[in-house]
C-alpha cells in the first residue's frame, strides 16, 4: 500500500510534486493544494508515520529516522517526470533532507520548495513549543500559530492523540542539528517566508541561499506561520508552481536529472 494521497493518477505528467506535511499534520493537510495546481502535475501527500494512512505506525521521534523514510517513500517516484519537493515547517526540513538523500543515491530533484522554517544554523531564532510543555500551554502555543484541526476540543480522545503526534514530531525538529556548511545542493530552492511568522523569522528564511548552488529566489508574504489557509491558498499555490515552472529548465523532458553519489 502506498504511503501517499494521490488525488490524481496521471500516466504521464508534466511534474512530480512530493508535499511534506508540518508538524501534527498529516496528508490531508495539503489536500487543498491540488486544487489549485496546473492539471496535468502528478501531485503525491505524503503521510508520515503515526498519522493519515499510516495511523497504525508510531510516530519517529528522530529526524534522520524521518528522512530515511521519506526517501524510500519518494525513491519509487523518482522516474517518469521531473520531481520537485515540498514542505512546511517540519516538512521544510523532510523536503530537504530527502532532497540530499536523494542527490546522494543519484536522483536530482529539479525544484525545493521550503516554508516556515528558519535555514540550518538559524535554529536558535526559532521559538518552538517545549514538547514536553503542559497540554494546555503546549495547545496555546499552537493556537497561536493557527492551523488547528477544528475539531480538536470537540473530542478528547482525538485531542490526546494529536498531542501525542505533536510532542513527537516537536522531539524531532528540536533533536535537529545539521551542518549548516554542508556542500549546497544541486537543487534550486525557493524560500516561502512570512513577515509575523515567530517560528520561522525572516532573519533565519534568507540564508537558506546557502544551501545550493544553483538558483536561489525568496516569497515574502503578509501574516505569520500558517498565513497561506483559506483564502490565500490559491494565490500561494499560484506561485508555488511559477517558482516550479521557472526552475525547470527549458523543454524539460520526464527523466530527472542524474548526479553522481557524494563520497
Amino acid at each position: 500500500m502506498s504511503n501517499f494521497v494521490r488525488p490524481r493518477r496521471l500516466d504521464a505528467p508534466a511534474v512530480r510534486l512530493v508535499a511534506f506535511h508540518h508538524a501534527g499534520g498529516s496528508a490531508a493537510s495539503w489536500f487543498p493544494l491540488t486544487r489549485h495546481l496546473p492539471v496535468d502535475w502528478d501531485v503525491l501527500l505524503l503521510d508520515l508515520p503515526g498519522r493519515g494512512k499510516r495511523h497504525t505506525e508510531p510516530a519517529l521521534e528522530s529526524m534522520d529516522e524521518i528522512v530515511a523514510t521519506a526517501t524510500e517513500d519518494v525513491l519509487p517516484w523518482a522516474q517518469g517526470a521531473p520531481l520537485v519537493l515540498f514542505g512546511h515547517s517540519l516538512g521544510a526540513i523532510v523536503a530537504h533532507e530527502t532532497a540530499r538523500a536523494l542527490e546522494q543515491r543519484g536522483v536530482r530533484p529539479r525544484w525545493v520548495g521550503v516554508s516556515g522554517r528558519g535555514a540550518p544554523g538559524h535554529e536558535v531564532l526559532t521559538r518552538l513549543p517545549d514538547p514536553g510543555s503542559e497540554d494546555a500551554e503546549l495547545l496555546a502555543r499552537l493556537r497561536e500559530m493557527g492551523g488547528m484541526p477544528q475539531q480538536l476540543d470537540a473530542v478528547p480522545d482525538f485531542r490526546d492523540r494529536f498531542l501525542r503526534l505533536v510532542r513527537s514530531d516537536l522531539r524531532a525538529v528540536a533533536g535537529y542539528r545539521p551542518d549548516a556548511h554542508r556542500t549546497p545542493m544541486a537543487a534550486p530552492v525557493t524560500v516561502f517566508a512570512a513577515t509575523h511568522d515567530s517560528w520561522a523569522p525572516m532573519v533565519a528564511m534568507s540564508p537558506w541561499a546557502r544551501q545550493t548552488r544553483s538558483r536561489f529566489t525568496e516569497r515574502v508574504y503578509p501574516g505569520g506561520h500558517f498565513h497561506f489557509l483559506g483564502d490565500a491558498f490559491g494565490a500561494f499555490a499560484g506561485d508555488l508552481a511559477a517558482e516550479v515552472r521557472a526552475a525547470l529548465p527549458p523543454g524539460a523532458h520526464a527523466s530527472p536529472d542524474l548526479v553522481r553519489s557524494s563520497t
